[in-house]
């Protein structure tokens, strides 16, 4: 079906499931254009763009829990004019290693959870995350407009575009007579920036009950999608030693950070040792008084890899360089963490899923291709779970987790199109999926 753009009313889904609306009530609304789902996305853009700002302007850094759980709460009351049930689930702390080398609990915010349709033949799961990587007290807190076709912001597009493009292509859905044909979920997550540790039992259990999986982090600044991304792990070592005065008993002393330079040099080192594993050490806390020997050093380190095998080869190479370490008189080290994100390569099943929403994009006029990548999200998880996903659907934008992020504004209707003639097409049976 050919869509075109018209200036239809920028209406609420409240007004057009309240009672005696109806699909041709709809219709006649738009004073005979051709009003199909695709022209309603068009013309939310204004009110797509204006909520976005307050999306953004609000911060939602990981461990800002008053800012993320106010995210949630503006995207449910959004998504509960679609009629779904909605859920706020309280989630376990986050653990980290702190500065001193203990592990500490620090507080996220709720996840939230809506459903609708859950016995329909064919079950789909959306998922987005509420949280950012710019903290409560970053520099980076407000948008700004430098173009007419773009916002730049902390968020906007990883991933509170995305989360509107996901509600605006479900409100499509729901103007379809076939919409009965498929049940959905969301779920809004609070830590995927984090790594998702607190919501990953969420993330399995949506996998087991779904049939497909479609996930809102931004686009390629190109406009392209991912296929295949690596897997992903956070490593943390704890490095102990011997303080002593640094000059009048210097030899009893035991440099912790010392030590842990070392070991940062021998991590690092392994770069270019394995195709496909990439090391980036990221952060390093030690010492304090100049005139003391430093007993403690913290370093942490985060690996990209591409297969199981990856996984085994590196933590090999970690014995020989901790049991190295370890042999040095009063130097102790412990290493903590491991792989949270296995590889998701470009399996049969993603590449069919892909091949449907190719489909619906050159129906739109988007040639679209399926790009590999190092980064990960929660579309890894989903497909460790075993259901198949693609998981950049959201809008076009760059630099993110930096303070130039950018997003084209026309793309949050552009991708929400996209998804929503993706569903459209499956709940009409014009696309099939087994």
């Amino acid at each position: 079906m050919e869509s075109r753009a018209v200036a239809l009313p920028a209406l609420s889904l409240r007004e057009i499931q309240r009672p005696g609306y109806g699909v041709a009530t709809f219709y006649t609304r738009t004073v005979n254009a051709l009003a199909n789902p695709l022209d309603w996305i068009d013309a939310q853009l204004p009110a797509m763009r204006e909520f976005l700002v307050r999306l953004a302007d609000q911060n939602s850094g990981s461990f800002n829990v008053a800012g993320v759980n106010a995210v949630g709460r503006d995207m449910a009351d959004r998504f509960a004019s679609l009629g779904a049930t909605t859920e706020f689930i309280d989630l376990a702390p986050f653990a980290s290693t702190g500065d001193d080398g203990l592990l500490h609990a620090r507080p996220v915010g709720r996840a939230v959870r809506l459903r609708k349709r859950p016995e329909a033949p064919l079950r789909v799961f959306l998922c987005g995350h509420l949280d950012t990587v710019y903290p409560a007290d970053s520099a980076f807190q407000s948008v700004i407009s430098p173009a007419d076709d773009v916002l730049r912001g902390p968020g906007v597009a990883d991933l509170k575009g995305g989360l509107l493009a996901m509600w605006a292509a479900l409100a499509a859905l729901e103007q379809s007579p076939h919409r009965d044909r498929i049940g959905w979920e969301v779920l809004l997550n609070p830590d995927e920036e984090i790594g998702s540790a607190s919501s990953a039992a969420l993330l399995a259990e949506a996998a087991a009950r779904h049939h497909l999986g479609l996930v809102y982090e931004p686009a390629l600044p190109d406009g392209h999608l991912v296929g295949a991304r690596k897997g992903s792990g956070n490593f943390d070592v704890v490095v102990h030693g011997r303080a002593a005065h640094a000059g009048r008993d210097f030899a009893a002393g035991r440099n912790a950070l010392a030590a842990c330079a070392r070991l940062v040099d021998g991590v690092n080192a392994l770069n270019g040792q394995r195709e496909g594993v990439t090391i980036n050490p990221g952060y390093l806390h030690g010492g304090g008084a100049l005139n003391i020997v430093p007993d403690l050093a913290v370093f942490k380190f985060n690996v990209r890899a591409t297969g199981p095998d990856d996984g085994c080869w590196l933590h090999e190479q970690l014995d020989l360089l901790l049991t190295r370490a370890n042999a040095v008189d009063g130097i102790s080290v412990e290493l903590r963490g491991g792989f949270t994100r296995p590889a998701k390569p470009f399996d049969e099943r993603n590449r069919r899923l892909a091949a449907l929403i190719g489909d619906c994009g050159r129906t739109l006029g988007l040639s679209l291709e399926f790009k590999p990548t190092g980064g990960c999200c929660d579309g890894n998880n989903l497909h460790a779970a075993g259901l198949p996903n693609i998981d950049n659907l959201g809008v076009v934008g760059g630099d993110i987790h930096s303070e130039r992020e950018w997003m084209r504004v026309s793309s949050l209707t552009e991708r929400a199109k996209l998804s929503a003639l993706l569903l459209l097409r499956l709940a009409s049976g014009e696309l099939a999926w087994s």
